[in-house]
């Protein structure tokens, strides 16, 4: 099955058109979120921006600054990590990283967040989840900030929300799950400790995601989701386990799963397209090396390599030297044996 990427590209430019449906109204407080999917989805891609569309997003991501340095999913919404990670994602897609107002308090604000147990709230109410743990660390990585956080007790946050399984949950105790499985890997990347993990373990649990229908879950017993094509694999490629699972069975179900008359990408064949699957339908594709995408996505960082280059931002923090640790493994070919229930 082809991939529609015209079909794609016009699906995500008219969602900024749609500003009189109700469901544009009701994502207002993920505006921010639903930018960065569109314009990632597009940078994969390789289409081009004009000046004119440039400019009225930087102005508009910019008008979403608070004074605490932060930024809201929307102009005047309170700050949160997620939308302040996805800002600063979005200005650098756009080549305008540089316009942000006063960096290094941007970055003080995320390292504000972190608490004494290493964990990250993900704004000033105090929530706690693992992926504000990702969140802080892909800011500071890209802001080259990261000496401002306490790297080691992030780490041992993380190590405490690992399961028996070698997967991850939101915090200590909570069911392992593949979207937290990325924001833990990844994070456990940018710190350059993937020695923190059991890779084989947690290679078997995520190769074991792939279903019947060539799609992946994110949890054992569950349908399958074109945006696991995202949280699953990236760890898996982080760890170099990409061929644990069948790479072309997989991306055989993200393109079951494209609109090829309106464009988009949806969870499941025949469910309705929209811009967060488009974008995890695309970076899966491209992570796979399928399509011939110019443009190819960061499993890190979620944005695409040349981004990384154009901010000097390292595209595999996790693979510089380092002295292995507890629950470090070589890396191999093939799998070993599937551990004994």
């Amino acid at each position: 099955m082809s991939f529609v990427g015209d079909a794609h590209v016009r699906f995500i430019r008219k969602l900024n058109e749609k500003k009189e449906t109700f469901e544009y109204v009701a994502t207002e407080h993920l505006r921010m979120s639903g930018l960065y999917w569109g314009l990632c989805a597009l940078d994969i891609m390789g289409t081009p921006l004009s000046q004119e569309e440039i400019d009225g997003f930087v102005q508009w991501i910019l008008s979403c600054q608070n004074e605490d340095a932060g930024f809201g999913g929307s102009p005047g919404h309170d700050s949160h990590l997620l939308y302040t990670l996805s800002a600063i994602q979005l200005l650098a897609i756009l080549g305008h990283l540089e316009d942000l107002h006063n960096p290094e308090r941007v970055a003080q604000y995320v390292a504000a967040l972190q608490h004494p147990d290493g964990s990250f709230g993900g704004d000033r109410w105090g929530e706690i989840d693992t992926r504000f743990t990702y969140c802080a660390a892909c800011c500071l990585g890209l802001l080259h900030h990261l000496e401002l956080i306490n790297v080691d007790q992030a780490v041992e946050f993380l190590r405490r929300c690992m399961n028996i399984d070698g997967g991850f949950g939101s915090c200590p105790g909570a069911e392992s799950h593949g979207g937290q499985i990325f924001c833990c890997v990844g994070a456990l990347a940018i710190f350059n400790r993937l020695d923190a993990l059991d890779q084989d373990l947690l290679g078997w649990w995520l190769a074991e995601r792939q279903t019947d229908l060539g799609g992946l879950n994110g949890r054992p017993e569950k349908e399958p989701d074109v945006c696991y094509s995202w949280w699953n694999l990236t760890a898996l490629a982080i760890m170099d386990r990409v061929p644990w699972i069948d790479p072309d069975a997989l991306a055989g179900f993200i393109l079951a799963c494209q609109d090829r008359e309106e464009g988009g990408i949806s969870d499941r064949p025949e469910d309705e397209a929209d811009v967060y699957h488009t974008f995890f339908g695309i970076a899966g594709l491209s992570l796979l090396g399928k399509c011939d995408l110019p443009n190819k996505i960061n499993p890190v960082y979620a944005m695409t390599e040349r981004v990384l280059a154009r901010y000097h931002v390292d595209p595999a923090p996790h693979k510089k030297p380092r002295t292995p640790g507890p629950g470090s493994r070589p890396d191999q070919a093939a799998p070993p044996p599937p551990p004994s229930s």
